[in-house]
């Protein structure tokens, strides 16, 4: 993960390698990674699409 990104990582997470870290961008975007990707692979979304995955998960309305 670049050095100069602030990552916070999931509570959710366990011991090990396979975390998310969410951070924001300078546009105030939203940024996802996983700690185990050796690819440093970055997802990118709006506030507004993260927080609707964040309260659908927390709802539990998902489908499995």
């Amino acid at each position: 993960m670049p050095a100069h990104d602030h990552w916070q990582k999931s509570s959710y997470c366990a011991q090990g390698d396979s975390c998310v870290h969410v951070a924001t961008d300078v546009g105030g975007g939203v940024k996802l990674t996983e700690s185990s990707d050796p690819t440093e692979a970055i997802l990118r979304t709006t506030p507004g699409v993260w927080a609707a995955l964040v309260r659908t998960v927390k709802e539990g309305s998902h489908q499995d």
